[in-house]
């Protein structure tokens, strides 16, 4: 099916940019790596945050038919990685709508909102950085166990998490924190942001040429950074792992570091190619997706020795050839650390895949799932409902369906644990 020209069109007659000023600081990227090992362990992270972190209310509305309560906290990343946030994010806000009468118990749904959205009933994102989006999201995963907590202690029950676009993501990666199991309903949103800032119309917004300019000039983020990225990309390896299936027998009376690759003896020699080494790797590869995904194992070397020498020749043959190589290398970069810390699959499993709804849009321009692995994949027993449309269409006018989603989930929820 093909995508929404709404989306096309809405994206188009917006004149945002997203991540104007690059990269952000290579400390700040490594310091959200080794977090993302944290947050990313249900085990390691549940001492992160307090079953009695302090949470106060500053203000409270008087409504006909409800109480809004407004309240704040400080964010449990500015305790764990000290300096991170932006001054204006430290204390975090939020607006609690409280119903006047209640029926049978005391429900309550975290919304986290999406992409572009700056007050109580939409969030924070002003990406100037591509690291502010991962700091967001390690924020935005303790904000929400703060928040739980305080629930819990309130004596609302049962407790759920919801969000639109980017914030049903953000829902997502917090859920596979909490130690119990929760309802979740992720609205337009998918297992990773790779896809969205590389293929979807929000790659059109991207300053590319400031990330090419940055990639290129600090070696630190090729020589360092990309060394510290675990996931990269299990799709691309196991797309990697059917051509090596489908090309061994073929590959197998070459000799791929002279006759494929053009190297002669020194090169070979200097890369440290061997021929029988490579077709022993390949074939380990093709066996296991774990001996793929180690760095020290030789065919990731070589794919990784090879890409740069492929893009040193590139580089030095014409500048036409260099924008693109360098374009091409800050793309898969892009998706490397967007994986890193924004897939699913390095996080853990939700406690009950049941109780998740997932809503997608068929046409959705804005989160593109080819060539990324399914949710049902990661979360076996998740329920995903397709609707027609695009993401904006969706957005506008599908919310309604959003909302029965939610009754169902708590629906779910409450056949299975209400007398627990």
């Amino acid at each position: 099916m093909g995508v929404s020209r709404l989306d096309v069109l809405y994206r188009k007659l917006l004149l945002t940019k997203l991540f104007i000023q690059g990269w952000g600081k290579p400390d700040d990227l490594k310091r959200i790596f080794e977090l993302r090992k944290i947050v990313g362990n249900r085990e390691k992270c549940k001492e992160l945050v307090p079953k009695d972190y302090p949470v106060f209310i500053d203000k409270v509305e008087d409504q006909s038919d409800c109480k809004i309560h407004n309240g704040y906290f400080i964010s449990p990343l500015e305790h764990i990685v000290p300096g991170i946030l932006p001054s204006e994010s430290i204390k975090a806000r939020f607006q609690f709508i409280v119903p006047k009468k209640w029926k049978n118990h005391k429900p309550v749904c975290i919304h986290l909102a999406g992409t572009g959205d700056h007050f109580f009933w939409k969030s924070r994102s002003s990406l100037r950085n591509v690291s502010d989006l991962f700091v967001m999201g390690a924020a935005l995963i303790l904000e929400s166990a703060v928040l739980l907590h305080w629930l819990e202690r309130e004596d609302y029950w049962p407790l759920g998490m919801t969000g639109i676009s980017m914030g049903g993501h953000m829902a997502s990666l917090a859920v596979t924190n909490w130690p119990k199991p929760i309802p979740l309903i992720p609205c337009l949103s998918w297992t990773t942001a790779s896809n969205v800032f590389t293929t979807g119309v929000l790659s059109k917004a991207v300053n590319w040429r400031e990330l090419e300019k940055q990639y290129a000039m600090h070696s630190v983020y090729e020589q360092e950074i990309i060394r510290l990225l675990e996931y990269c990309g299990v799709d691309s390896f196991k797309m990697g792992q059917e051509f090596l299936k489908s090309s061994l027998d073929t590959l197998s009376g070459l000799d791929l570091s002279t006759d494929i690759l053009g190297l002669h003896a020194p090169e070979r020699d200097r890369m440290g190619l061997r021929t029988s080494a490579l077709h022993s790797q390949a074939r380990e590869g093709a066996n296991g997706q774990d001996q793929l995904i180690g760095q020290d194992h030789g065919l990731d070397q070589m794919l990784s020795s090879v890409s740069m020498q492929h893009t040193n020749i590139n580089k030095g043959s014409g500048s036409g050839r260099q924008r693109q190589s360098l374009h091409t290398e800050s793309l898969d970069f892009m998706k490397g650390v967007m994986d890193e810390c924004t897939h699913i699959a390095n996080f853990s499993v939700p406690l009950d895949p049941s109780l998740i709804i997932v809503i997608q849009a068929k046409e959705d321009a804005y989160i593109p799932r080819t060539g990324v692995r399914s949710l049902q994949e990661i979360w076996p027993g998740c329920e995903v409902r397709y609707l027609n449309g695009g993401h904006v269409s969706a957005y506008l006018f599908k919310q309604g369906l959003f909302r029965q989603a939610i009754y169902d989930a708590y629906d779910r929820y409450l056949e299975k644990y209400s007398n627990t």
